[in-house]
């Protein structure tokens, strides 16, 4: 059904109670515990990569993965990651579907551009500047949209309604309804737009930012290997040389959150023109980082959710989203 990863392990890292008490203990044994005997991902270069300039001078590189004679994927991430952070999950499809992976602007392998131009209107219109020049770039062919939380929604919002598409499959894109789930929503994304904002954004080592998502990381379910992942997926050498910062800055992705709430309600599934199939979170579960909700009141709406998952589903259970997404590809795609 896909490729296997490669991947070895690597030495836990070691460390030890420097006298401080039982908080340094705990945090130690904390660590050992995230670290020890986790899986090393190793992303393979690309087949080929393609720079796409925006009008405004923004930067998107796509690159493609896989089997360039199987039916063709395009994929992208959640807001403040990276397309490689989701290896785990894509390294699955390469034996057979031609894959095409590509990050926000300003997240990834992109450099960083304007802030005020830093948008989830932006995020469309790159959508569909991207979607031409896939074709331009790597031949014309059918294609399906595999997209994560503000990828999802940025597709759904294409004044093309997504006609560019055989089908589309969404992992827990931002959705709600009018009435109180909204404001649920709203609020929920004040207060991480806060905490984002507020977050560590230089790290002397990619072992110091490892340390803190070990400890507060809304990754704690995801496969072994992903603190490291992470690390090195949305981190780059500081422009100073001292340490890292982060590749998409917090304030750009604070901003996104701001409006994700208006944006989670724009959505008309009836007027869209391909098959669209969404693949949510568990919504009895604490949510991880916006609320998940039910979304079989969206009528038409083709959803199911993945039982004991948080919003980083693809990170935590790879296979499980690959099934989920098989089967709605093969009544939609020939694989």
């Amino acid at each position: 059904m896909g490729a296997i990863p490669s991947v070895s392990t690597i030495d836990s890292r070691k460390t030890g109670n420097d006298g401080g008490g039982k908080g340094v203990l705990l945090f130690s044994l904390l660590r050992e515990v995230l670290t020890t005997s986790e899986a090393y991902w190793e992303i393979p270069e690309p087949l080929s990569t393609h720079e796409v300039r925006m009008d405004d001078g923004a930067v998107v590189i796509l690159r493609r993965h896989g089997n360039p004679d199987g039916p063709r994927l395009v994929l992208s991430h959640g807001n403040g990651l990276a397309i490689d952070l989701y290896y785990p999950f894509w390294s699955l499809l390469t034996a057979e579907f031609d894959l095409i992976v590509h990050d926000l602007r300003n997240h990834g392998w992109n450099p960083v551009s304007a802030q005020e131009n830093h948008s989830v209107p932006s995020f469309v219109s790159d959508h569909d500047r991207i979607l031409e020049e896939i074709d331009l770039q790597c031949g014309k062919k059918p294609k399906t949209g595999v997209y994560h939380s503000v990828s999802a929604i940025t597709s759904l919002l294409s004044p093309t309604r997504c006609r560019g598409y055989e089908g589309l499959v969404l992992f827990d894109p931002p959705l709600c309804k009018p009435g109180s789930t909204y404001w649920e929503f709203d609020e929920a994304s004040t207060r991480v737009a806060r905490m984002v904002r507020n977050r560590v954004t230089h790290f002397q080592t990619r072992e110091e930012f490892i340390d803190i998502l070990s400890l507060l990381s809304p990754f704690y379910r995801s496969v072994p290997g992903v603190f490291d992942l992470v690390s090195r997926t949305t981190l780059r050498p500081s422009e100073d040389a001292q340490g890292y910062e982060l590749r998409c800055p917090a304030v750009y992705e604070a901003q996104i959150v701001d409006y994700c709430s208006v944006f989670g309600v724009s959505v008309n599934f009836p007027a869209l023109q391909c098959p669209v199939k969404v693949i949510g979170a568990d919504p009895t579960l604490p949510y991880a980082y916006l609320p998940t909700f039910d979304l079989k009141y969206l009528l038409g709406l083709d959803y199911d959710f993945l039982p004991e998952s948080t919003h980083f589903l693809q990170l935590e259970k790879p296979e499980e989203c690959v099934a989920a997404m098989r089967e709605f590809l093969e009544q939609v795609v020939s694989v």
